[in-house]
C-alpha cells in the first residue's frame, strides 16, 4: 500500500485506535487500515502501546497519534460531514453525540475525544451556494440551530 502524499494527522491521548474503530463503523469509506506499535517507551507511553492508527474518515486519509494530554482537541479542526436528508443527518449526529459526545451549534458537535465535526445536510450548503436572499434567510434559519433542520432550511429557502 502506497502511504498517501498528505494525510491528516490527529492527536489523542491514548485512544486513537478506539477512535478510529468508532469512526469506521459510522461513516461509509471508512476504515482502520494499520495499528502500529511504539518500538520504545516515548513520552505517553511504553514499548509496544498502540502509538498510531491509520485510518479512513468517509475516503479520507487519517493518522491518529497517541501523544498524550499535552495538546487538546480544538474547534478550529473538523470533520465536515455532508448529508443527503434529515434521516442521516441525525444518524451520524446520534453516533457521535450518543457515543458520549456533545452538541454544539450550526451543525457542530465533538466526539468524546474532542474532535469536531459538522454534520452538513447538502440543502445547507446549496442554499448558501445560491447567494442573495436565499442564502440570508438559510443562513439566519441555521444560526438559531443545534442540529440542522433540513424541513426548516427547505422552507427558509422558499421564503
Amino acid at each position: 500500500m502506497t502511504t498517501p502524499k498528505n494525510t491528516i494527522c490527529i492527536w489523542y491521548d491514548g485512544e486513537a485506535e478506539a477512535a478510529a474503530r468508532f469512526y469506521a463503523s459510522v461513516f461509509p469509506e471508512s476504515a482502520v487500515t494499520a495499528v502500529h506499535r511504539a518500538p520504545a517507551d516515548f513520552p505517553a507511553g511504553k514499548a509496544g502501546d498502540v502509538l498510531t492508527v491509520e485510518f479512513t474518515v468517509a475516503g479520507i486519509p487519517c493518522i491518529g497519534l497517541n501523544g498524550g494530554p499535552i495538546f487538546a482537541q480544538t474547534e478550529a479542526f473538523s470533520f465536515q460531514i455532508a448529508t443527503d436528508d434529515q434521516a442521516e443527518t441525525d444518524r451520524y449526529w446520534s453516533a457521535i453525540v450518543g457515543n458520549g459526545g456533545q452538541e454544539s451549534v450550526c451543525g457542530w458537535c465533538k466526539d468524546r475525544w474532542g474532535v469536531s465535526w459538522q454534520i452538513t445536510p447538502r440543502v445547507l450548503t446549496d442554499a448558501l451556494a445560491a447567494g442573495g436572499e436565499e442564502a440570508r434567510r438559510a443562513f439566519e434559519a441555521m444560526m438559531d440551530m443545534v442540529k440542522i433542520d433540513v424541513a426548516a432550511i427547505e422552507a427558509a429557502r422558499r421564503g
